[in-house]
């Protein structure tokens, strides 16, 4: 199951994806099921049997389709309690910025006015003037998940999403002294999504997926998500014992080597397209704009 989120003339819905071109709107399986579907995604992500039923009629039903290319994507989710997202978690990573290899799961939080859609644009602040991407494969929580053990965290996972955890390098290090990730990345846009949630049943294994980030076509960013330190398991275990995490989280699972800081002439410039693609999800692209 592929779920997009979608606006048209400022209405926000969702619906299932059956190619890469064309999506069933969730009203016209609600009219094939006689049965209300949740408008909130967040609502319809831990009703399994309701999944199961939407899935038959995707299989088994001949559904009006919609072109994508009518609509607005949307982030796939568009108002998640809370975004997490974990650092240093490739060693290439934390070797290129310098910064011991950590031994404990460390993180930050993004807030939900970061997202933006697939095609967005990112907006560069005026007060920031270093902007950076970090391509990484994002963990979308489908049940409520608190304390759980690593060997039953998958359960709680209902699927994945591209994700960009777009930083102010300025604003991180600024007067030569580390000044955190909150500021520098938690601006408005600073979080590109999409193209769609993928559920955990469609990829056999998270941990073997290739993800690549191009800035203008130029490869920046070529690794696998084999190479995280921590594991998905681990860090939703690790993290439910801090936190309750709930339907429609977003936990952003970390950056490979790459990045544009490490690179001279690497960060980038207005009007520069990020893509970032991750094998059996897709590809966001977003370009950087200023508004004056």
């Amino acid at each position: 199951m592929k779920i997009v989120n979608y606006s048209v003339e400022g209405a926000t819905d969702y619906g299932f994806l059956v190619d890469r071109t064309e999506f069933v709107p969730r009203y016209f399986i609600e009219e094939v099921l006689g049965e209300k579907i949740p408008r909130d995604i967040k609502r319809l992500l831990p009703d399994i049997e309701l999944r199961e039923l939407i899935k038959a009629s995707l299989e088994n039903v001949k559904l009006e389709r919609v072109p994508l290319s009518s609509v607005h994507i949307e982030p796939p989710i568009k108002d998640p309690r809370k975004i997490i997202c974990i650092a240093l978690n490739y060693r290439d990573h934390a070797e290129e910025v310098g910064s011991k290899i950590p031994e404990e799961i460390v993180f930050f939080l993004k807030p939900p006015t970061t997202l933006i859609g697939p095609f967005d644009s990112i907006v560069k602040p005026g007060i920031a003037g270093k902007i950076d991407y970090e391509g990484e494969l994002a963990v979308i929580i489908g049940e409520r998940a608190k304390e759980v053990d690593s060997s039953e965290a998958m359960l709680y996972v209902f699927g994945y999403m591209v994700f960009n955890d777009v930083t102010a390098r300025d604003l991180q290090f600024r007067d030569g002294l580390w000044r955190g990730w909150t500021m520098s990345k938690c601006f408005d846009t600073f979080a590109p999504t999409g193209p769609w949630i993928v559920s955990a049943d469609e990829i056999e294994d998270p941990h073997n997926l290739r993800i690549i980030t191009r800035v203008n076509k130029d490869i920046r960013q070529s690794s696998n998500t084999s190479n995280m330190i921590f594991k998905i398991p681990d860090i939703i275990s690790y993290l439910s014992m801090v936190m309750t995490l709930e339907p429609g989280d977003i936990i952003a699972t970390g950056t490979p080597a790459g990045i544009g800081f490490t690179r001279e002439d690497g960060l980038l410039k207005e009007g520069d397209i990020v893509e970032v693609w991750i094998e059996k999800i897709g590809a966001i692209r977003n370009q950087l704009i200023s508004i004056k």
